[in-house]
């Protein structure tokens, strides 16, 4: 198995896949990449339907998959708001490489036989396969997808993202195998010789303590231990610093322990969501999530500070877990609220990444939404408008 990434920033499509294409060609030498991971900043537009046949023509048979994003990731630097190109290839030998385009009305029905599941992507659970894949956020369902993917294939990693860089329905592009989408999701299932890892940073921590939701109405949360959430708020805010206070006012959101039997959660199992509404008459919250009493929620915090603390917790985890099984080659799956617009400079999720885990190929794009797994169940990490979540996926054989 060989990685290899490269990125580029010439304003023409053709001149910029040339670029990559010589960049990842010197380190390959002999070796044929099976997989191009391609993604490409909205400044290439009026260029997007060229982009599968330019990357074949370079590589002849290998499969493309990849998307238009709002930022672009490649050979381990990030170019937001300008021109950009990144082709991240892979040679896999003894991996089969499925791929798959599907509309939202060819997903089967979430109460449909994990056989149809089967049928829809083409591939069986028993050959263990590992999925990444990319949606266009305006014309697809995902959660169908991913609860769908969670049930036929329960034991298969799921990780991407949604494309990003259009501000309405057609405007994003998606591309697999020698095809360009302008609706749906596209995606390969790998099985073989690889093993996909998943890294989740959500960027928070929490504050106060666990509780459980005894009262809600869908995505109301009424009542927790028996309280109104704004009184458990006002608790938390007289026992915070002058920091904490700040990020209530501006950067507060509630962690969903998704696995219903936790009693202890621990980091890592709370989905993150954005508070949306608050009712000081009642002291009821709107979250961006769909609620059920019984379930256990923290309230959690988010800044530059923390989100780099977060993000180097999991990654330092990640490598001292994976000491004998070193990834060969990494996509990182970003928020378009990170980068520059987080941390005041670019390049800084990278950096860590490569700080912690070595010089591993990575690249990727800046998503209008995440795919990963949260305590072991695979979300769509979306929290908008605030800085949102980041999903790195190290792929080692």
């Amino acid at each position: 198995m060989k990685w290899t990434s490269a990125i580029s920033e010439q304003t023409s499509l053709e001149q910029a896949i040339e670029e990559c294409v010589s960049e990842i060609r010197s380190q390959f030498a002999d070796d044929t990449p099976h997989l191009a991971l391609v993604f490409v900043s909205p400044d290439y537009q009026s260029d997007f339907e060229r982009v599968p046949e330019l990357v074949r023509q370079s590589f002849g048979s290998v499969v493309v998959l990849g998307c238009s994003g709002g930022g672009i990731i490649g050979n381990g630097r990030e170019v937001e708001q300008r021109p950009a190109v990144s082709i991240t290839a892979a040679s896999l030998p003894g991996v089969e490489i499925v791929e798959f385009h599907l509309d939202g009305d060819q997903l089967p029905d979430l109460d449909a036989a994990p056989q149809k599941w089967e049928e829809a992507l083409k591939v069986s659970p028993e050959t263990s396969p590992q999925f990444v894949m990319l949606a266009d956020p305006y014309s697809f369902p995902i959660q169908n997808l991913i609860l769908g993917l969670d049930y036929a294939y329960s034991r298969s990693a799921k990780i991407g993202g949604l494309a990003s860089g259009a501000q309405q329905q057609g405007g994003n592009a998606l591309f697999c195998g020698g095809q360009v989408y302008r609706s749906g999701a596209v995606g390969v299932a790998l099985h073989g010789n690889i093993a996909v890892d998943t890294v989740v940073a959500q960027g928070c921590r929490p504050v106060g303590q666990p509780m459980r939701i005894t009262e809600s109405r869908r995505n109301v949360l009424a009542e927790l231990d028996g309280q109104p959430p704004m009184t458990v708020l006002k608790q938390i805010f007289q026992n915070s610093d002058d920091r904490d206070r700040e990020l209530m006012r501006t950067s507060l959101f509630l962690g969903v322990v998704m696995d219903e039997f936790l009693d202890e959660p621990k980091h890592g199992d709370f989905l993150i969501r954005n508070v949306v509404g608050m009712d000081d008459r009642t002291g009821v919250l709107a979250i961006g999530e769909l609620l059920k009493e019984g379930q256990m929620v923290q309230f959690h915090l988010r800044d530059a500070q923390t989100s780099t603390d977060d993000l180097i917790q999991v990654l330092e985890r990640y490598a001292v877990d994976n000491r004998e099984n070193q990834a060969q080659g990494a996509l990182l799956f970003s928020c378009l609220g990170r980068g520059q617009y987080l941390y005041g400079r670019p390049n800084h999720d990278t950096e860590v990444f490569q700080n912690k885990l070595g010089s591993v190929p990575i690249g990727g794009f800046f998503c209008n939404g995440e795919i990963g797994p949260v305590s072991g169940t695979t979300c769509l990490l979306y929290t908008s408008p605030s800085p949102r979540d980041a999903t790195l996926a190290g792929m080692a054989a």
